[in-house]
C-alpha cells in the first residue's frame, strides 16, 4: 500500500464541500488521510496475529472513508459542471450575441468604428455607449473564461479521481484478502464454548423464521457468556458497524409493504462490518433468506443480529473487542467505480443492505437509538 491515495485526499479536500446526511465534509477527508497514514504505519510494525488484524482493520477503514470522501469530491465536481453547462444553456442566446458584437469590434479597424450616418453627434453618442458597453463586455468575457477554465479543471479532476479510486479499489482489495488470511491463522483469540453444539444445529434446521431462531438461540443453556461491560449505558453511542447511510428505519414499510423490527443500511460492496462493541459471537452463517447473519451478544440479555453480509469471520464461541472485523458486504467492488463515483448522492453506488437487529430479553427494540448516526435528536 502506497502513501498516493492520502495525498490525492489532500488534494481534493478543497472540492469536498461541507455537507449534511447527503454526504461526507472536507474535514473527513483529512482525517480520513490521517488515519490511512496512521494505519499504514502499524500495518508495518504488527508482528502478532491478533495486531495485524487490528491493524488491517483500521486500514481497510481509513480506506473506505477516504474513499467515501473522494466519492463526494467527485460528486460536488460533477454538480458543478452541471450548472455550468445549464448556465451556458440558459444564455446561449445571449453569448451568441455578446460573442457576435466583440467579433465585429475585433475584426474592424478602429476609426471605423467611430464613424456614424449621422454625422459627428451621433460618432459622438456612440462613442458614449461603445465606452460603457466595453466593461460590461470585458466582465463577461472574463466571467466565460473563468467558468470554461473552471470546467475544464473539473473534467481533469473527474478523470484523475476516478484512477485513484480505480487503485484504492485495488489496494484495499488487498488488504481484505490479507486480513481473511489473518483472522483464519489467528491462535490467540479468547473463545467460549457451548454445552452442546447439537443443540444449536437442531434450532438452525427447524427455524423458520429469524424471530423463531433469535429467541430459541437466547433461551438455550450454554456457558457462552458475554465479556464483561455496561452495555446498556452505551446506547445513543455505538458506532455503526459499517459505512454507509440509513436506508429503513425499524418498522418502516419497504416496497412491498414489509415491515421489520430492525434498521436497513445501504452500503457499498464489500465494505467492512465490525463488532460495534464487545461481544461473543453467539451465531454466525447463512440464514433462511437473510443471507450470512452473525448474531452478537454483547451483554447478558442482549442479542445483536446483523444479516446480509457475503462474507463472516469467526466462529461460535469466539470473543471479539470493539471494533474487531466480523464480516464483508457481497458485490463486486471493483464494477462501475466511475459511475457509482458520480452518483454518490443518489445512492446509487450503494448496492448492499445490512439488517440491524437489537433484542433484549427475547423481545425486539429499536436499534436506531443505541447508534450515534441514526439516533433521533
Amino acid at each position: 500500500m502506497k502513501f498516493g491515495f492520502a495525498v490525492l485526499l489532500a488534494a481534493v479536500i478543497g472540492l469536498a464541500e461541507p455537507v449534511g446526511a447527503e454526504g461526507l465534509p472536507a474535514t473527513t477527508a483529512e482525517q480520513a488521510a490521517a488515519d490511512l497514514r496512521q494505519a499504514i504505519e502499524a500495518l508495518k510494525a504488527a508482528d502478532s496475529g491478533k495486531d495485524r488484524i487490528a491493524a488491517l482493520t483500521a486500514t481497510i477503514r481509513a480506506y473506505e472513508t477516504g474513499l467515501a470522501a473522494l466519492r463526494q469530491a467527485l460528486r460536488g465536481a460533477a454538480v458543478r459542471e452541471a450548472e455550468i453547462s445549464a448556465g451556458f444553456e440558459a444564455r446561449r442566446d445571449q453569448l451568441g450575441q455578446l460573442l457576435g458584437v466583440m467579433s465585429t469590434m475585433e475584426q474592424s479597424p478602429a476609426p471605423l468604428l467611430m464613424l456614424h450616418p449621422s454625422g459627428p453627434l451621433g460618432t459622438a453618442r456612440s462613442e458614449m455607449i461603445l465606452s460603457s458597453v466595453a466593461p460590461a463586455v470585458q466582465t463577461e468575457a472574463d466571467k466565460l473564461k473563468a467558468e470554461l477554465t473552471e470546467m475544464r479543471n473539473i473534467r481533469a479532476l473527474h478523470e484523475e479521481t476516478a484512477a485513484m479510486l480505480q487503485k484504492g479499489m485495488d489496494a484495499v482489495q488487498g488488504a481484505r484478502t490479507a486480513l481473511a488470511q489473518a483472522i483464519q491463522d489467528r491462535t490467540d483469540l479468547p473463545r467460549r464454548y457451548l454445552e452442546d453444539p447439537e443443540e444449536l444445529r437442531t434450532l438452525i434446521d427447524n427455524a423458520d423464521t429469524l424471530d423463531a431462531f433469535a429467541t430459541g438461540l437466547a433461551r438455550m443453556e450454554t456457558d457462552i457468556s458475554p465479556p464483561r461491560g455496561n452495555f446498556a449505558s452505551a446506547a445513543g453511542s455505538l458506532p455503526l458497524p459499517v459505512l454507509g447511510r440509513l436506508l429503513r428505519r425499524a418498522g418502516t414499510a419497504d416496497a412491498a409493504g414489509i415491515t421489520r423490527p430492525g434498521m436497513l443500511v445501504a452500503t457499498h460492496p464489500a465494505a467492512l462490518v465490525v463488532a460495534p462493541w464487545a461481544a461473543t459471537i453467539r451465531y454466525r452463517g447463512p440464514l433462511l433468506d437473510y443471507g450470512n447473519v452473525m448474531i452478537l451478544e454483547p451483554a447478558t440479555g442482549y442479542l445483536l443480529v446483523l444479516a446480509g453480509m457475503g462474507t463472516v469471520y469467526g466462529e461460535t464461541g469466539d470473543v471479539l473487542a470493539a471494533g474487531d472485523p466480523v464480516g464483508l458486504m457481497g458485490g463486486d467492488e471493483l464494477k462501475g467505480v466511475a459511475a457509482g463515483a458520480a452518483q454518490e448522492g443518489s445512492g446509487a453506488g450503494r448496492t448492499e443492505t445490512l439488517y440491524i437487529e437489537l433484542r433484549q430479553g427475547g423481545e425486539t427494540i429499536d436499534p436506531g437509538p443505541w447508534f450515534a448516526e441514526t439516533k433521533e435528536n
